[in-house]
């Protein structure tokens, strides 16, 4: 698997730094991609977050969210691809700092 970083180049909304991508590169997924990740300033401005594929949907006038990637055990698994995007963004910036 690798994650490809789409930059927010527009600044729309406030705070999105990017999007991010898993494409699948072998096993059953390969040739597939999962998007819909997206990569935040936190709002205490003291670090970044991480928000998963969902669907969003109303119940009387009230929107929710139905996450499309959720752990079948242990929540642990989450936290492992937002790690692995956090890295490949500061891994991007990086690329990015060193070709301006």
């Amino acid at each position: 698997m690798t994650i490809k970083i789409v930059p927010n180049e527009k600044g729309n909304p406030p705070g999105k730094l990017a999007d991010a991508e898993l494409h699948f590169t072998s096993g059953p997924l390969e040739g597939l991609k999962l998007i819909g990740f997206g990569i935040w300033e936190r709002r205490s401005g003291n670090g970044r977050n991480v928000t998963f594929p969902a669907r969003q949907y109303s119940v009387n006038g009230e929107r929710r969210s139905f996450a499309l990637l959720r752990p079948m055990s242990d929540a642990a698994g989450q936290d492992r691809i937002r790690d692995l995007v956090l890295q490949a963004y500061g891994q991007f910036e990086a690329e990015a700092a060193v070709a301006s």
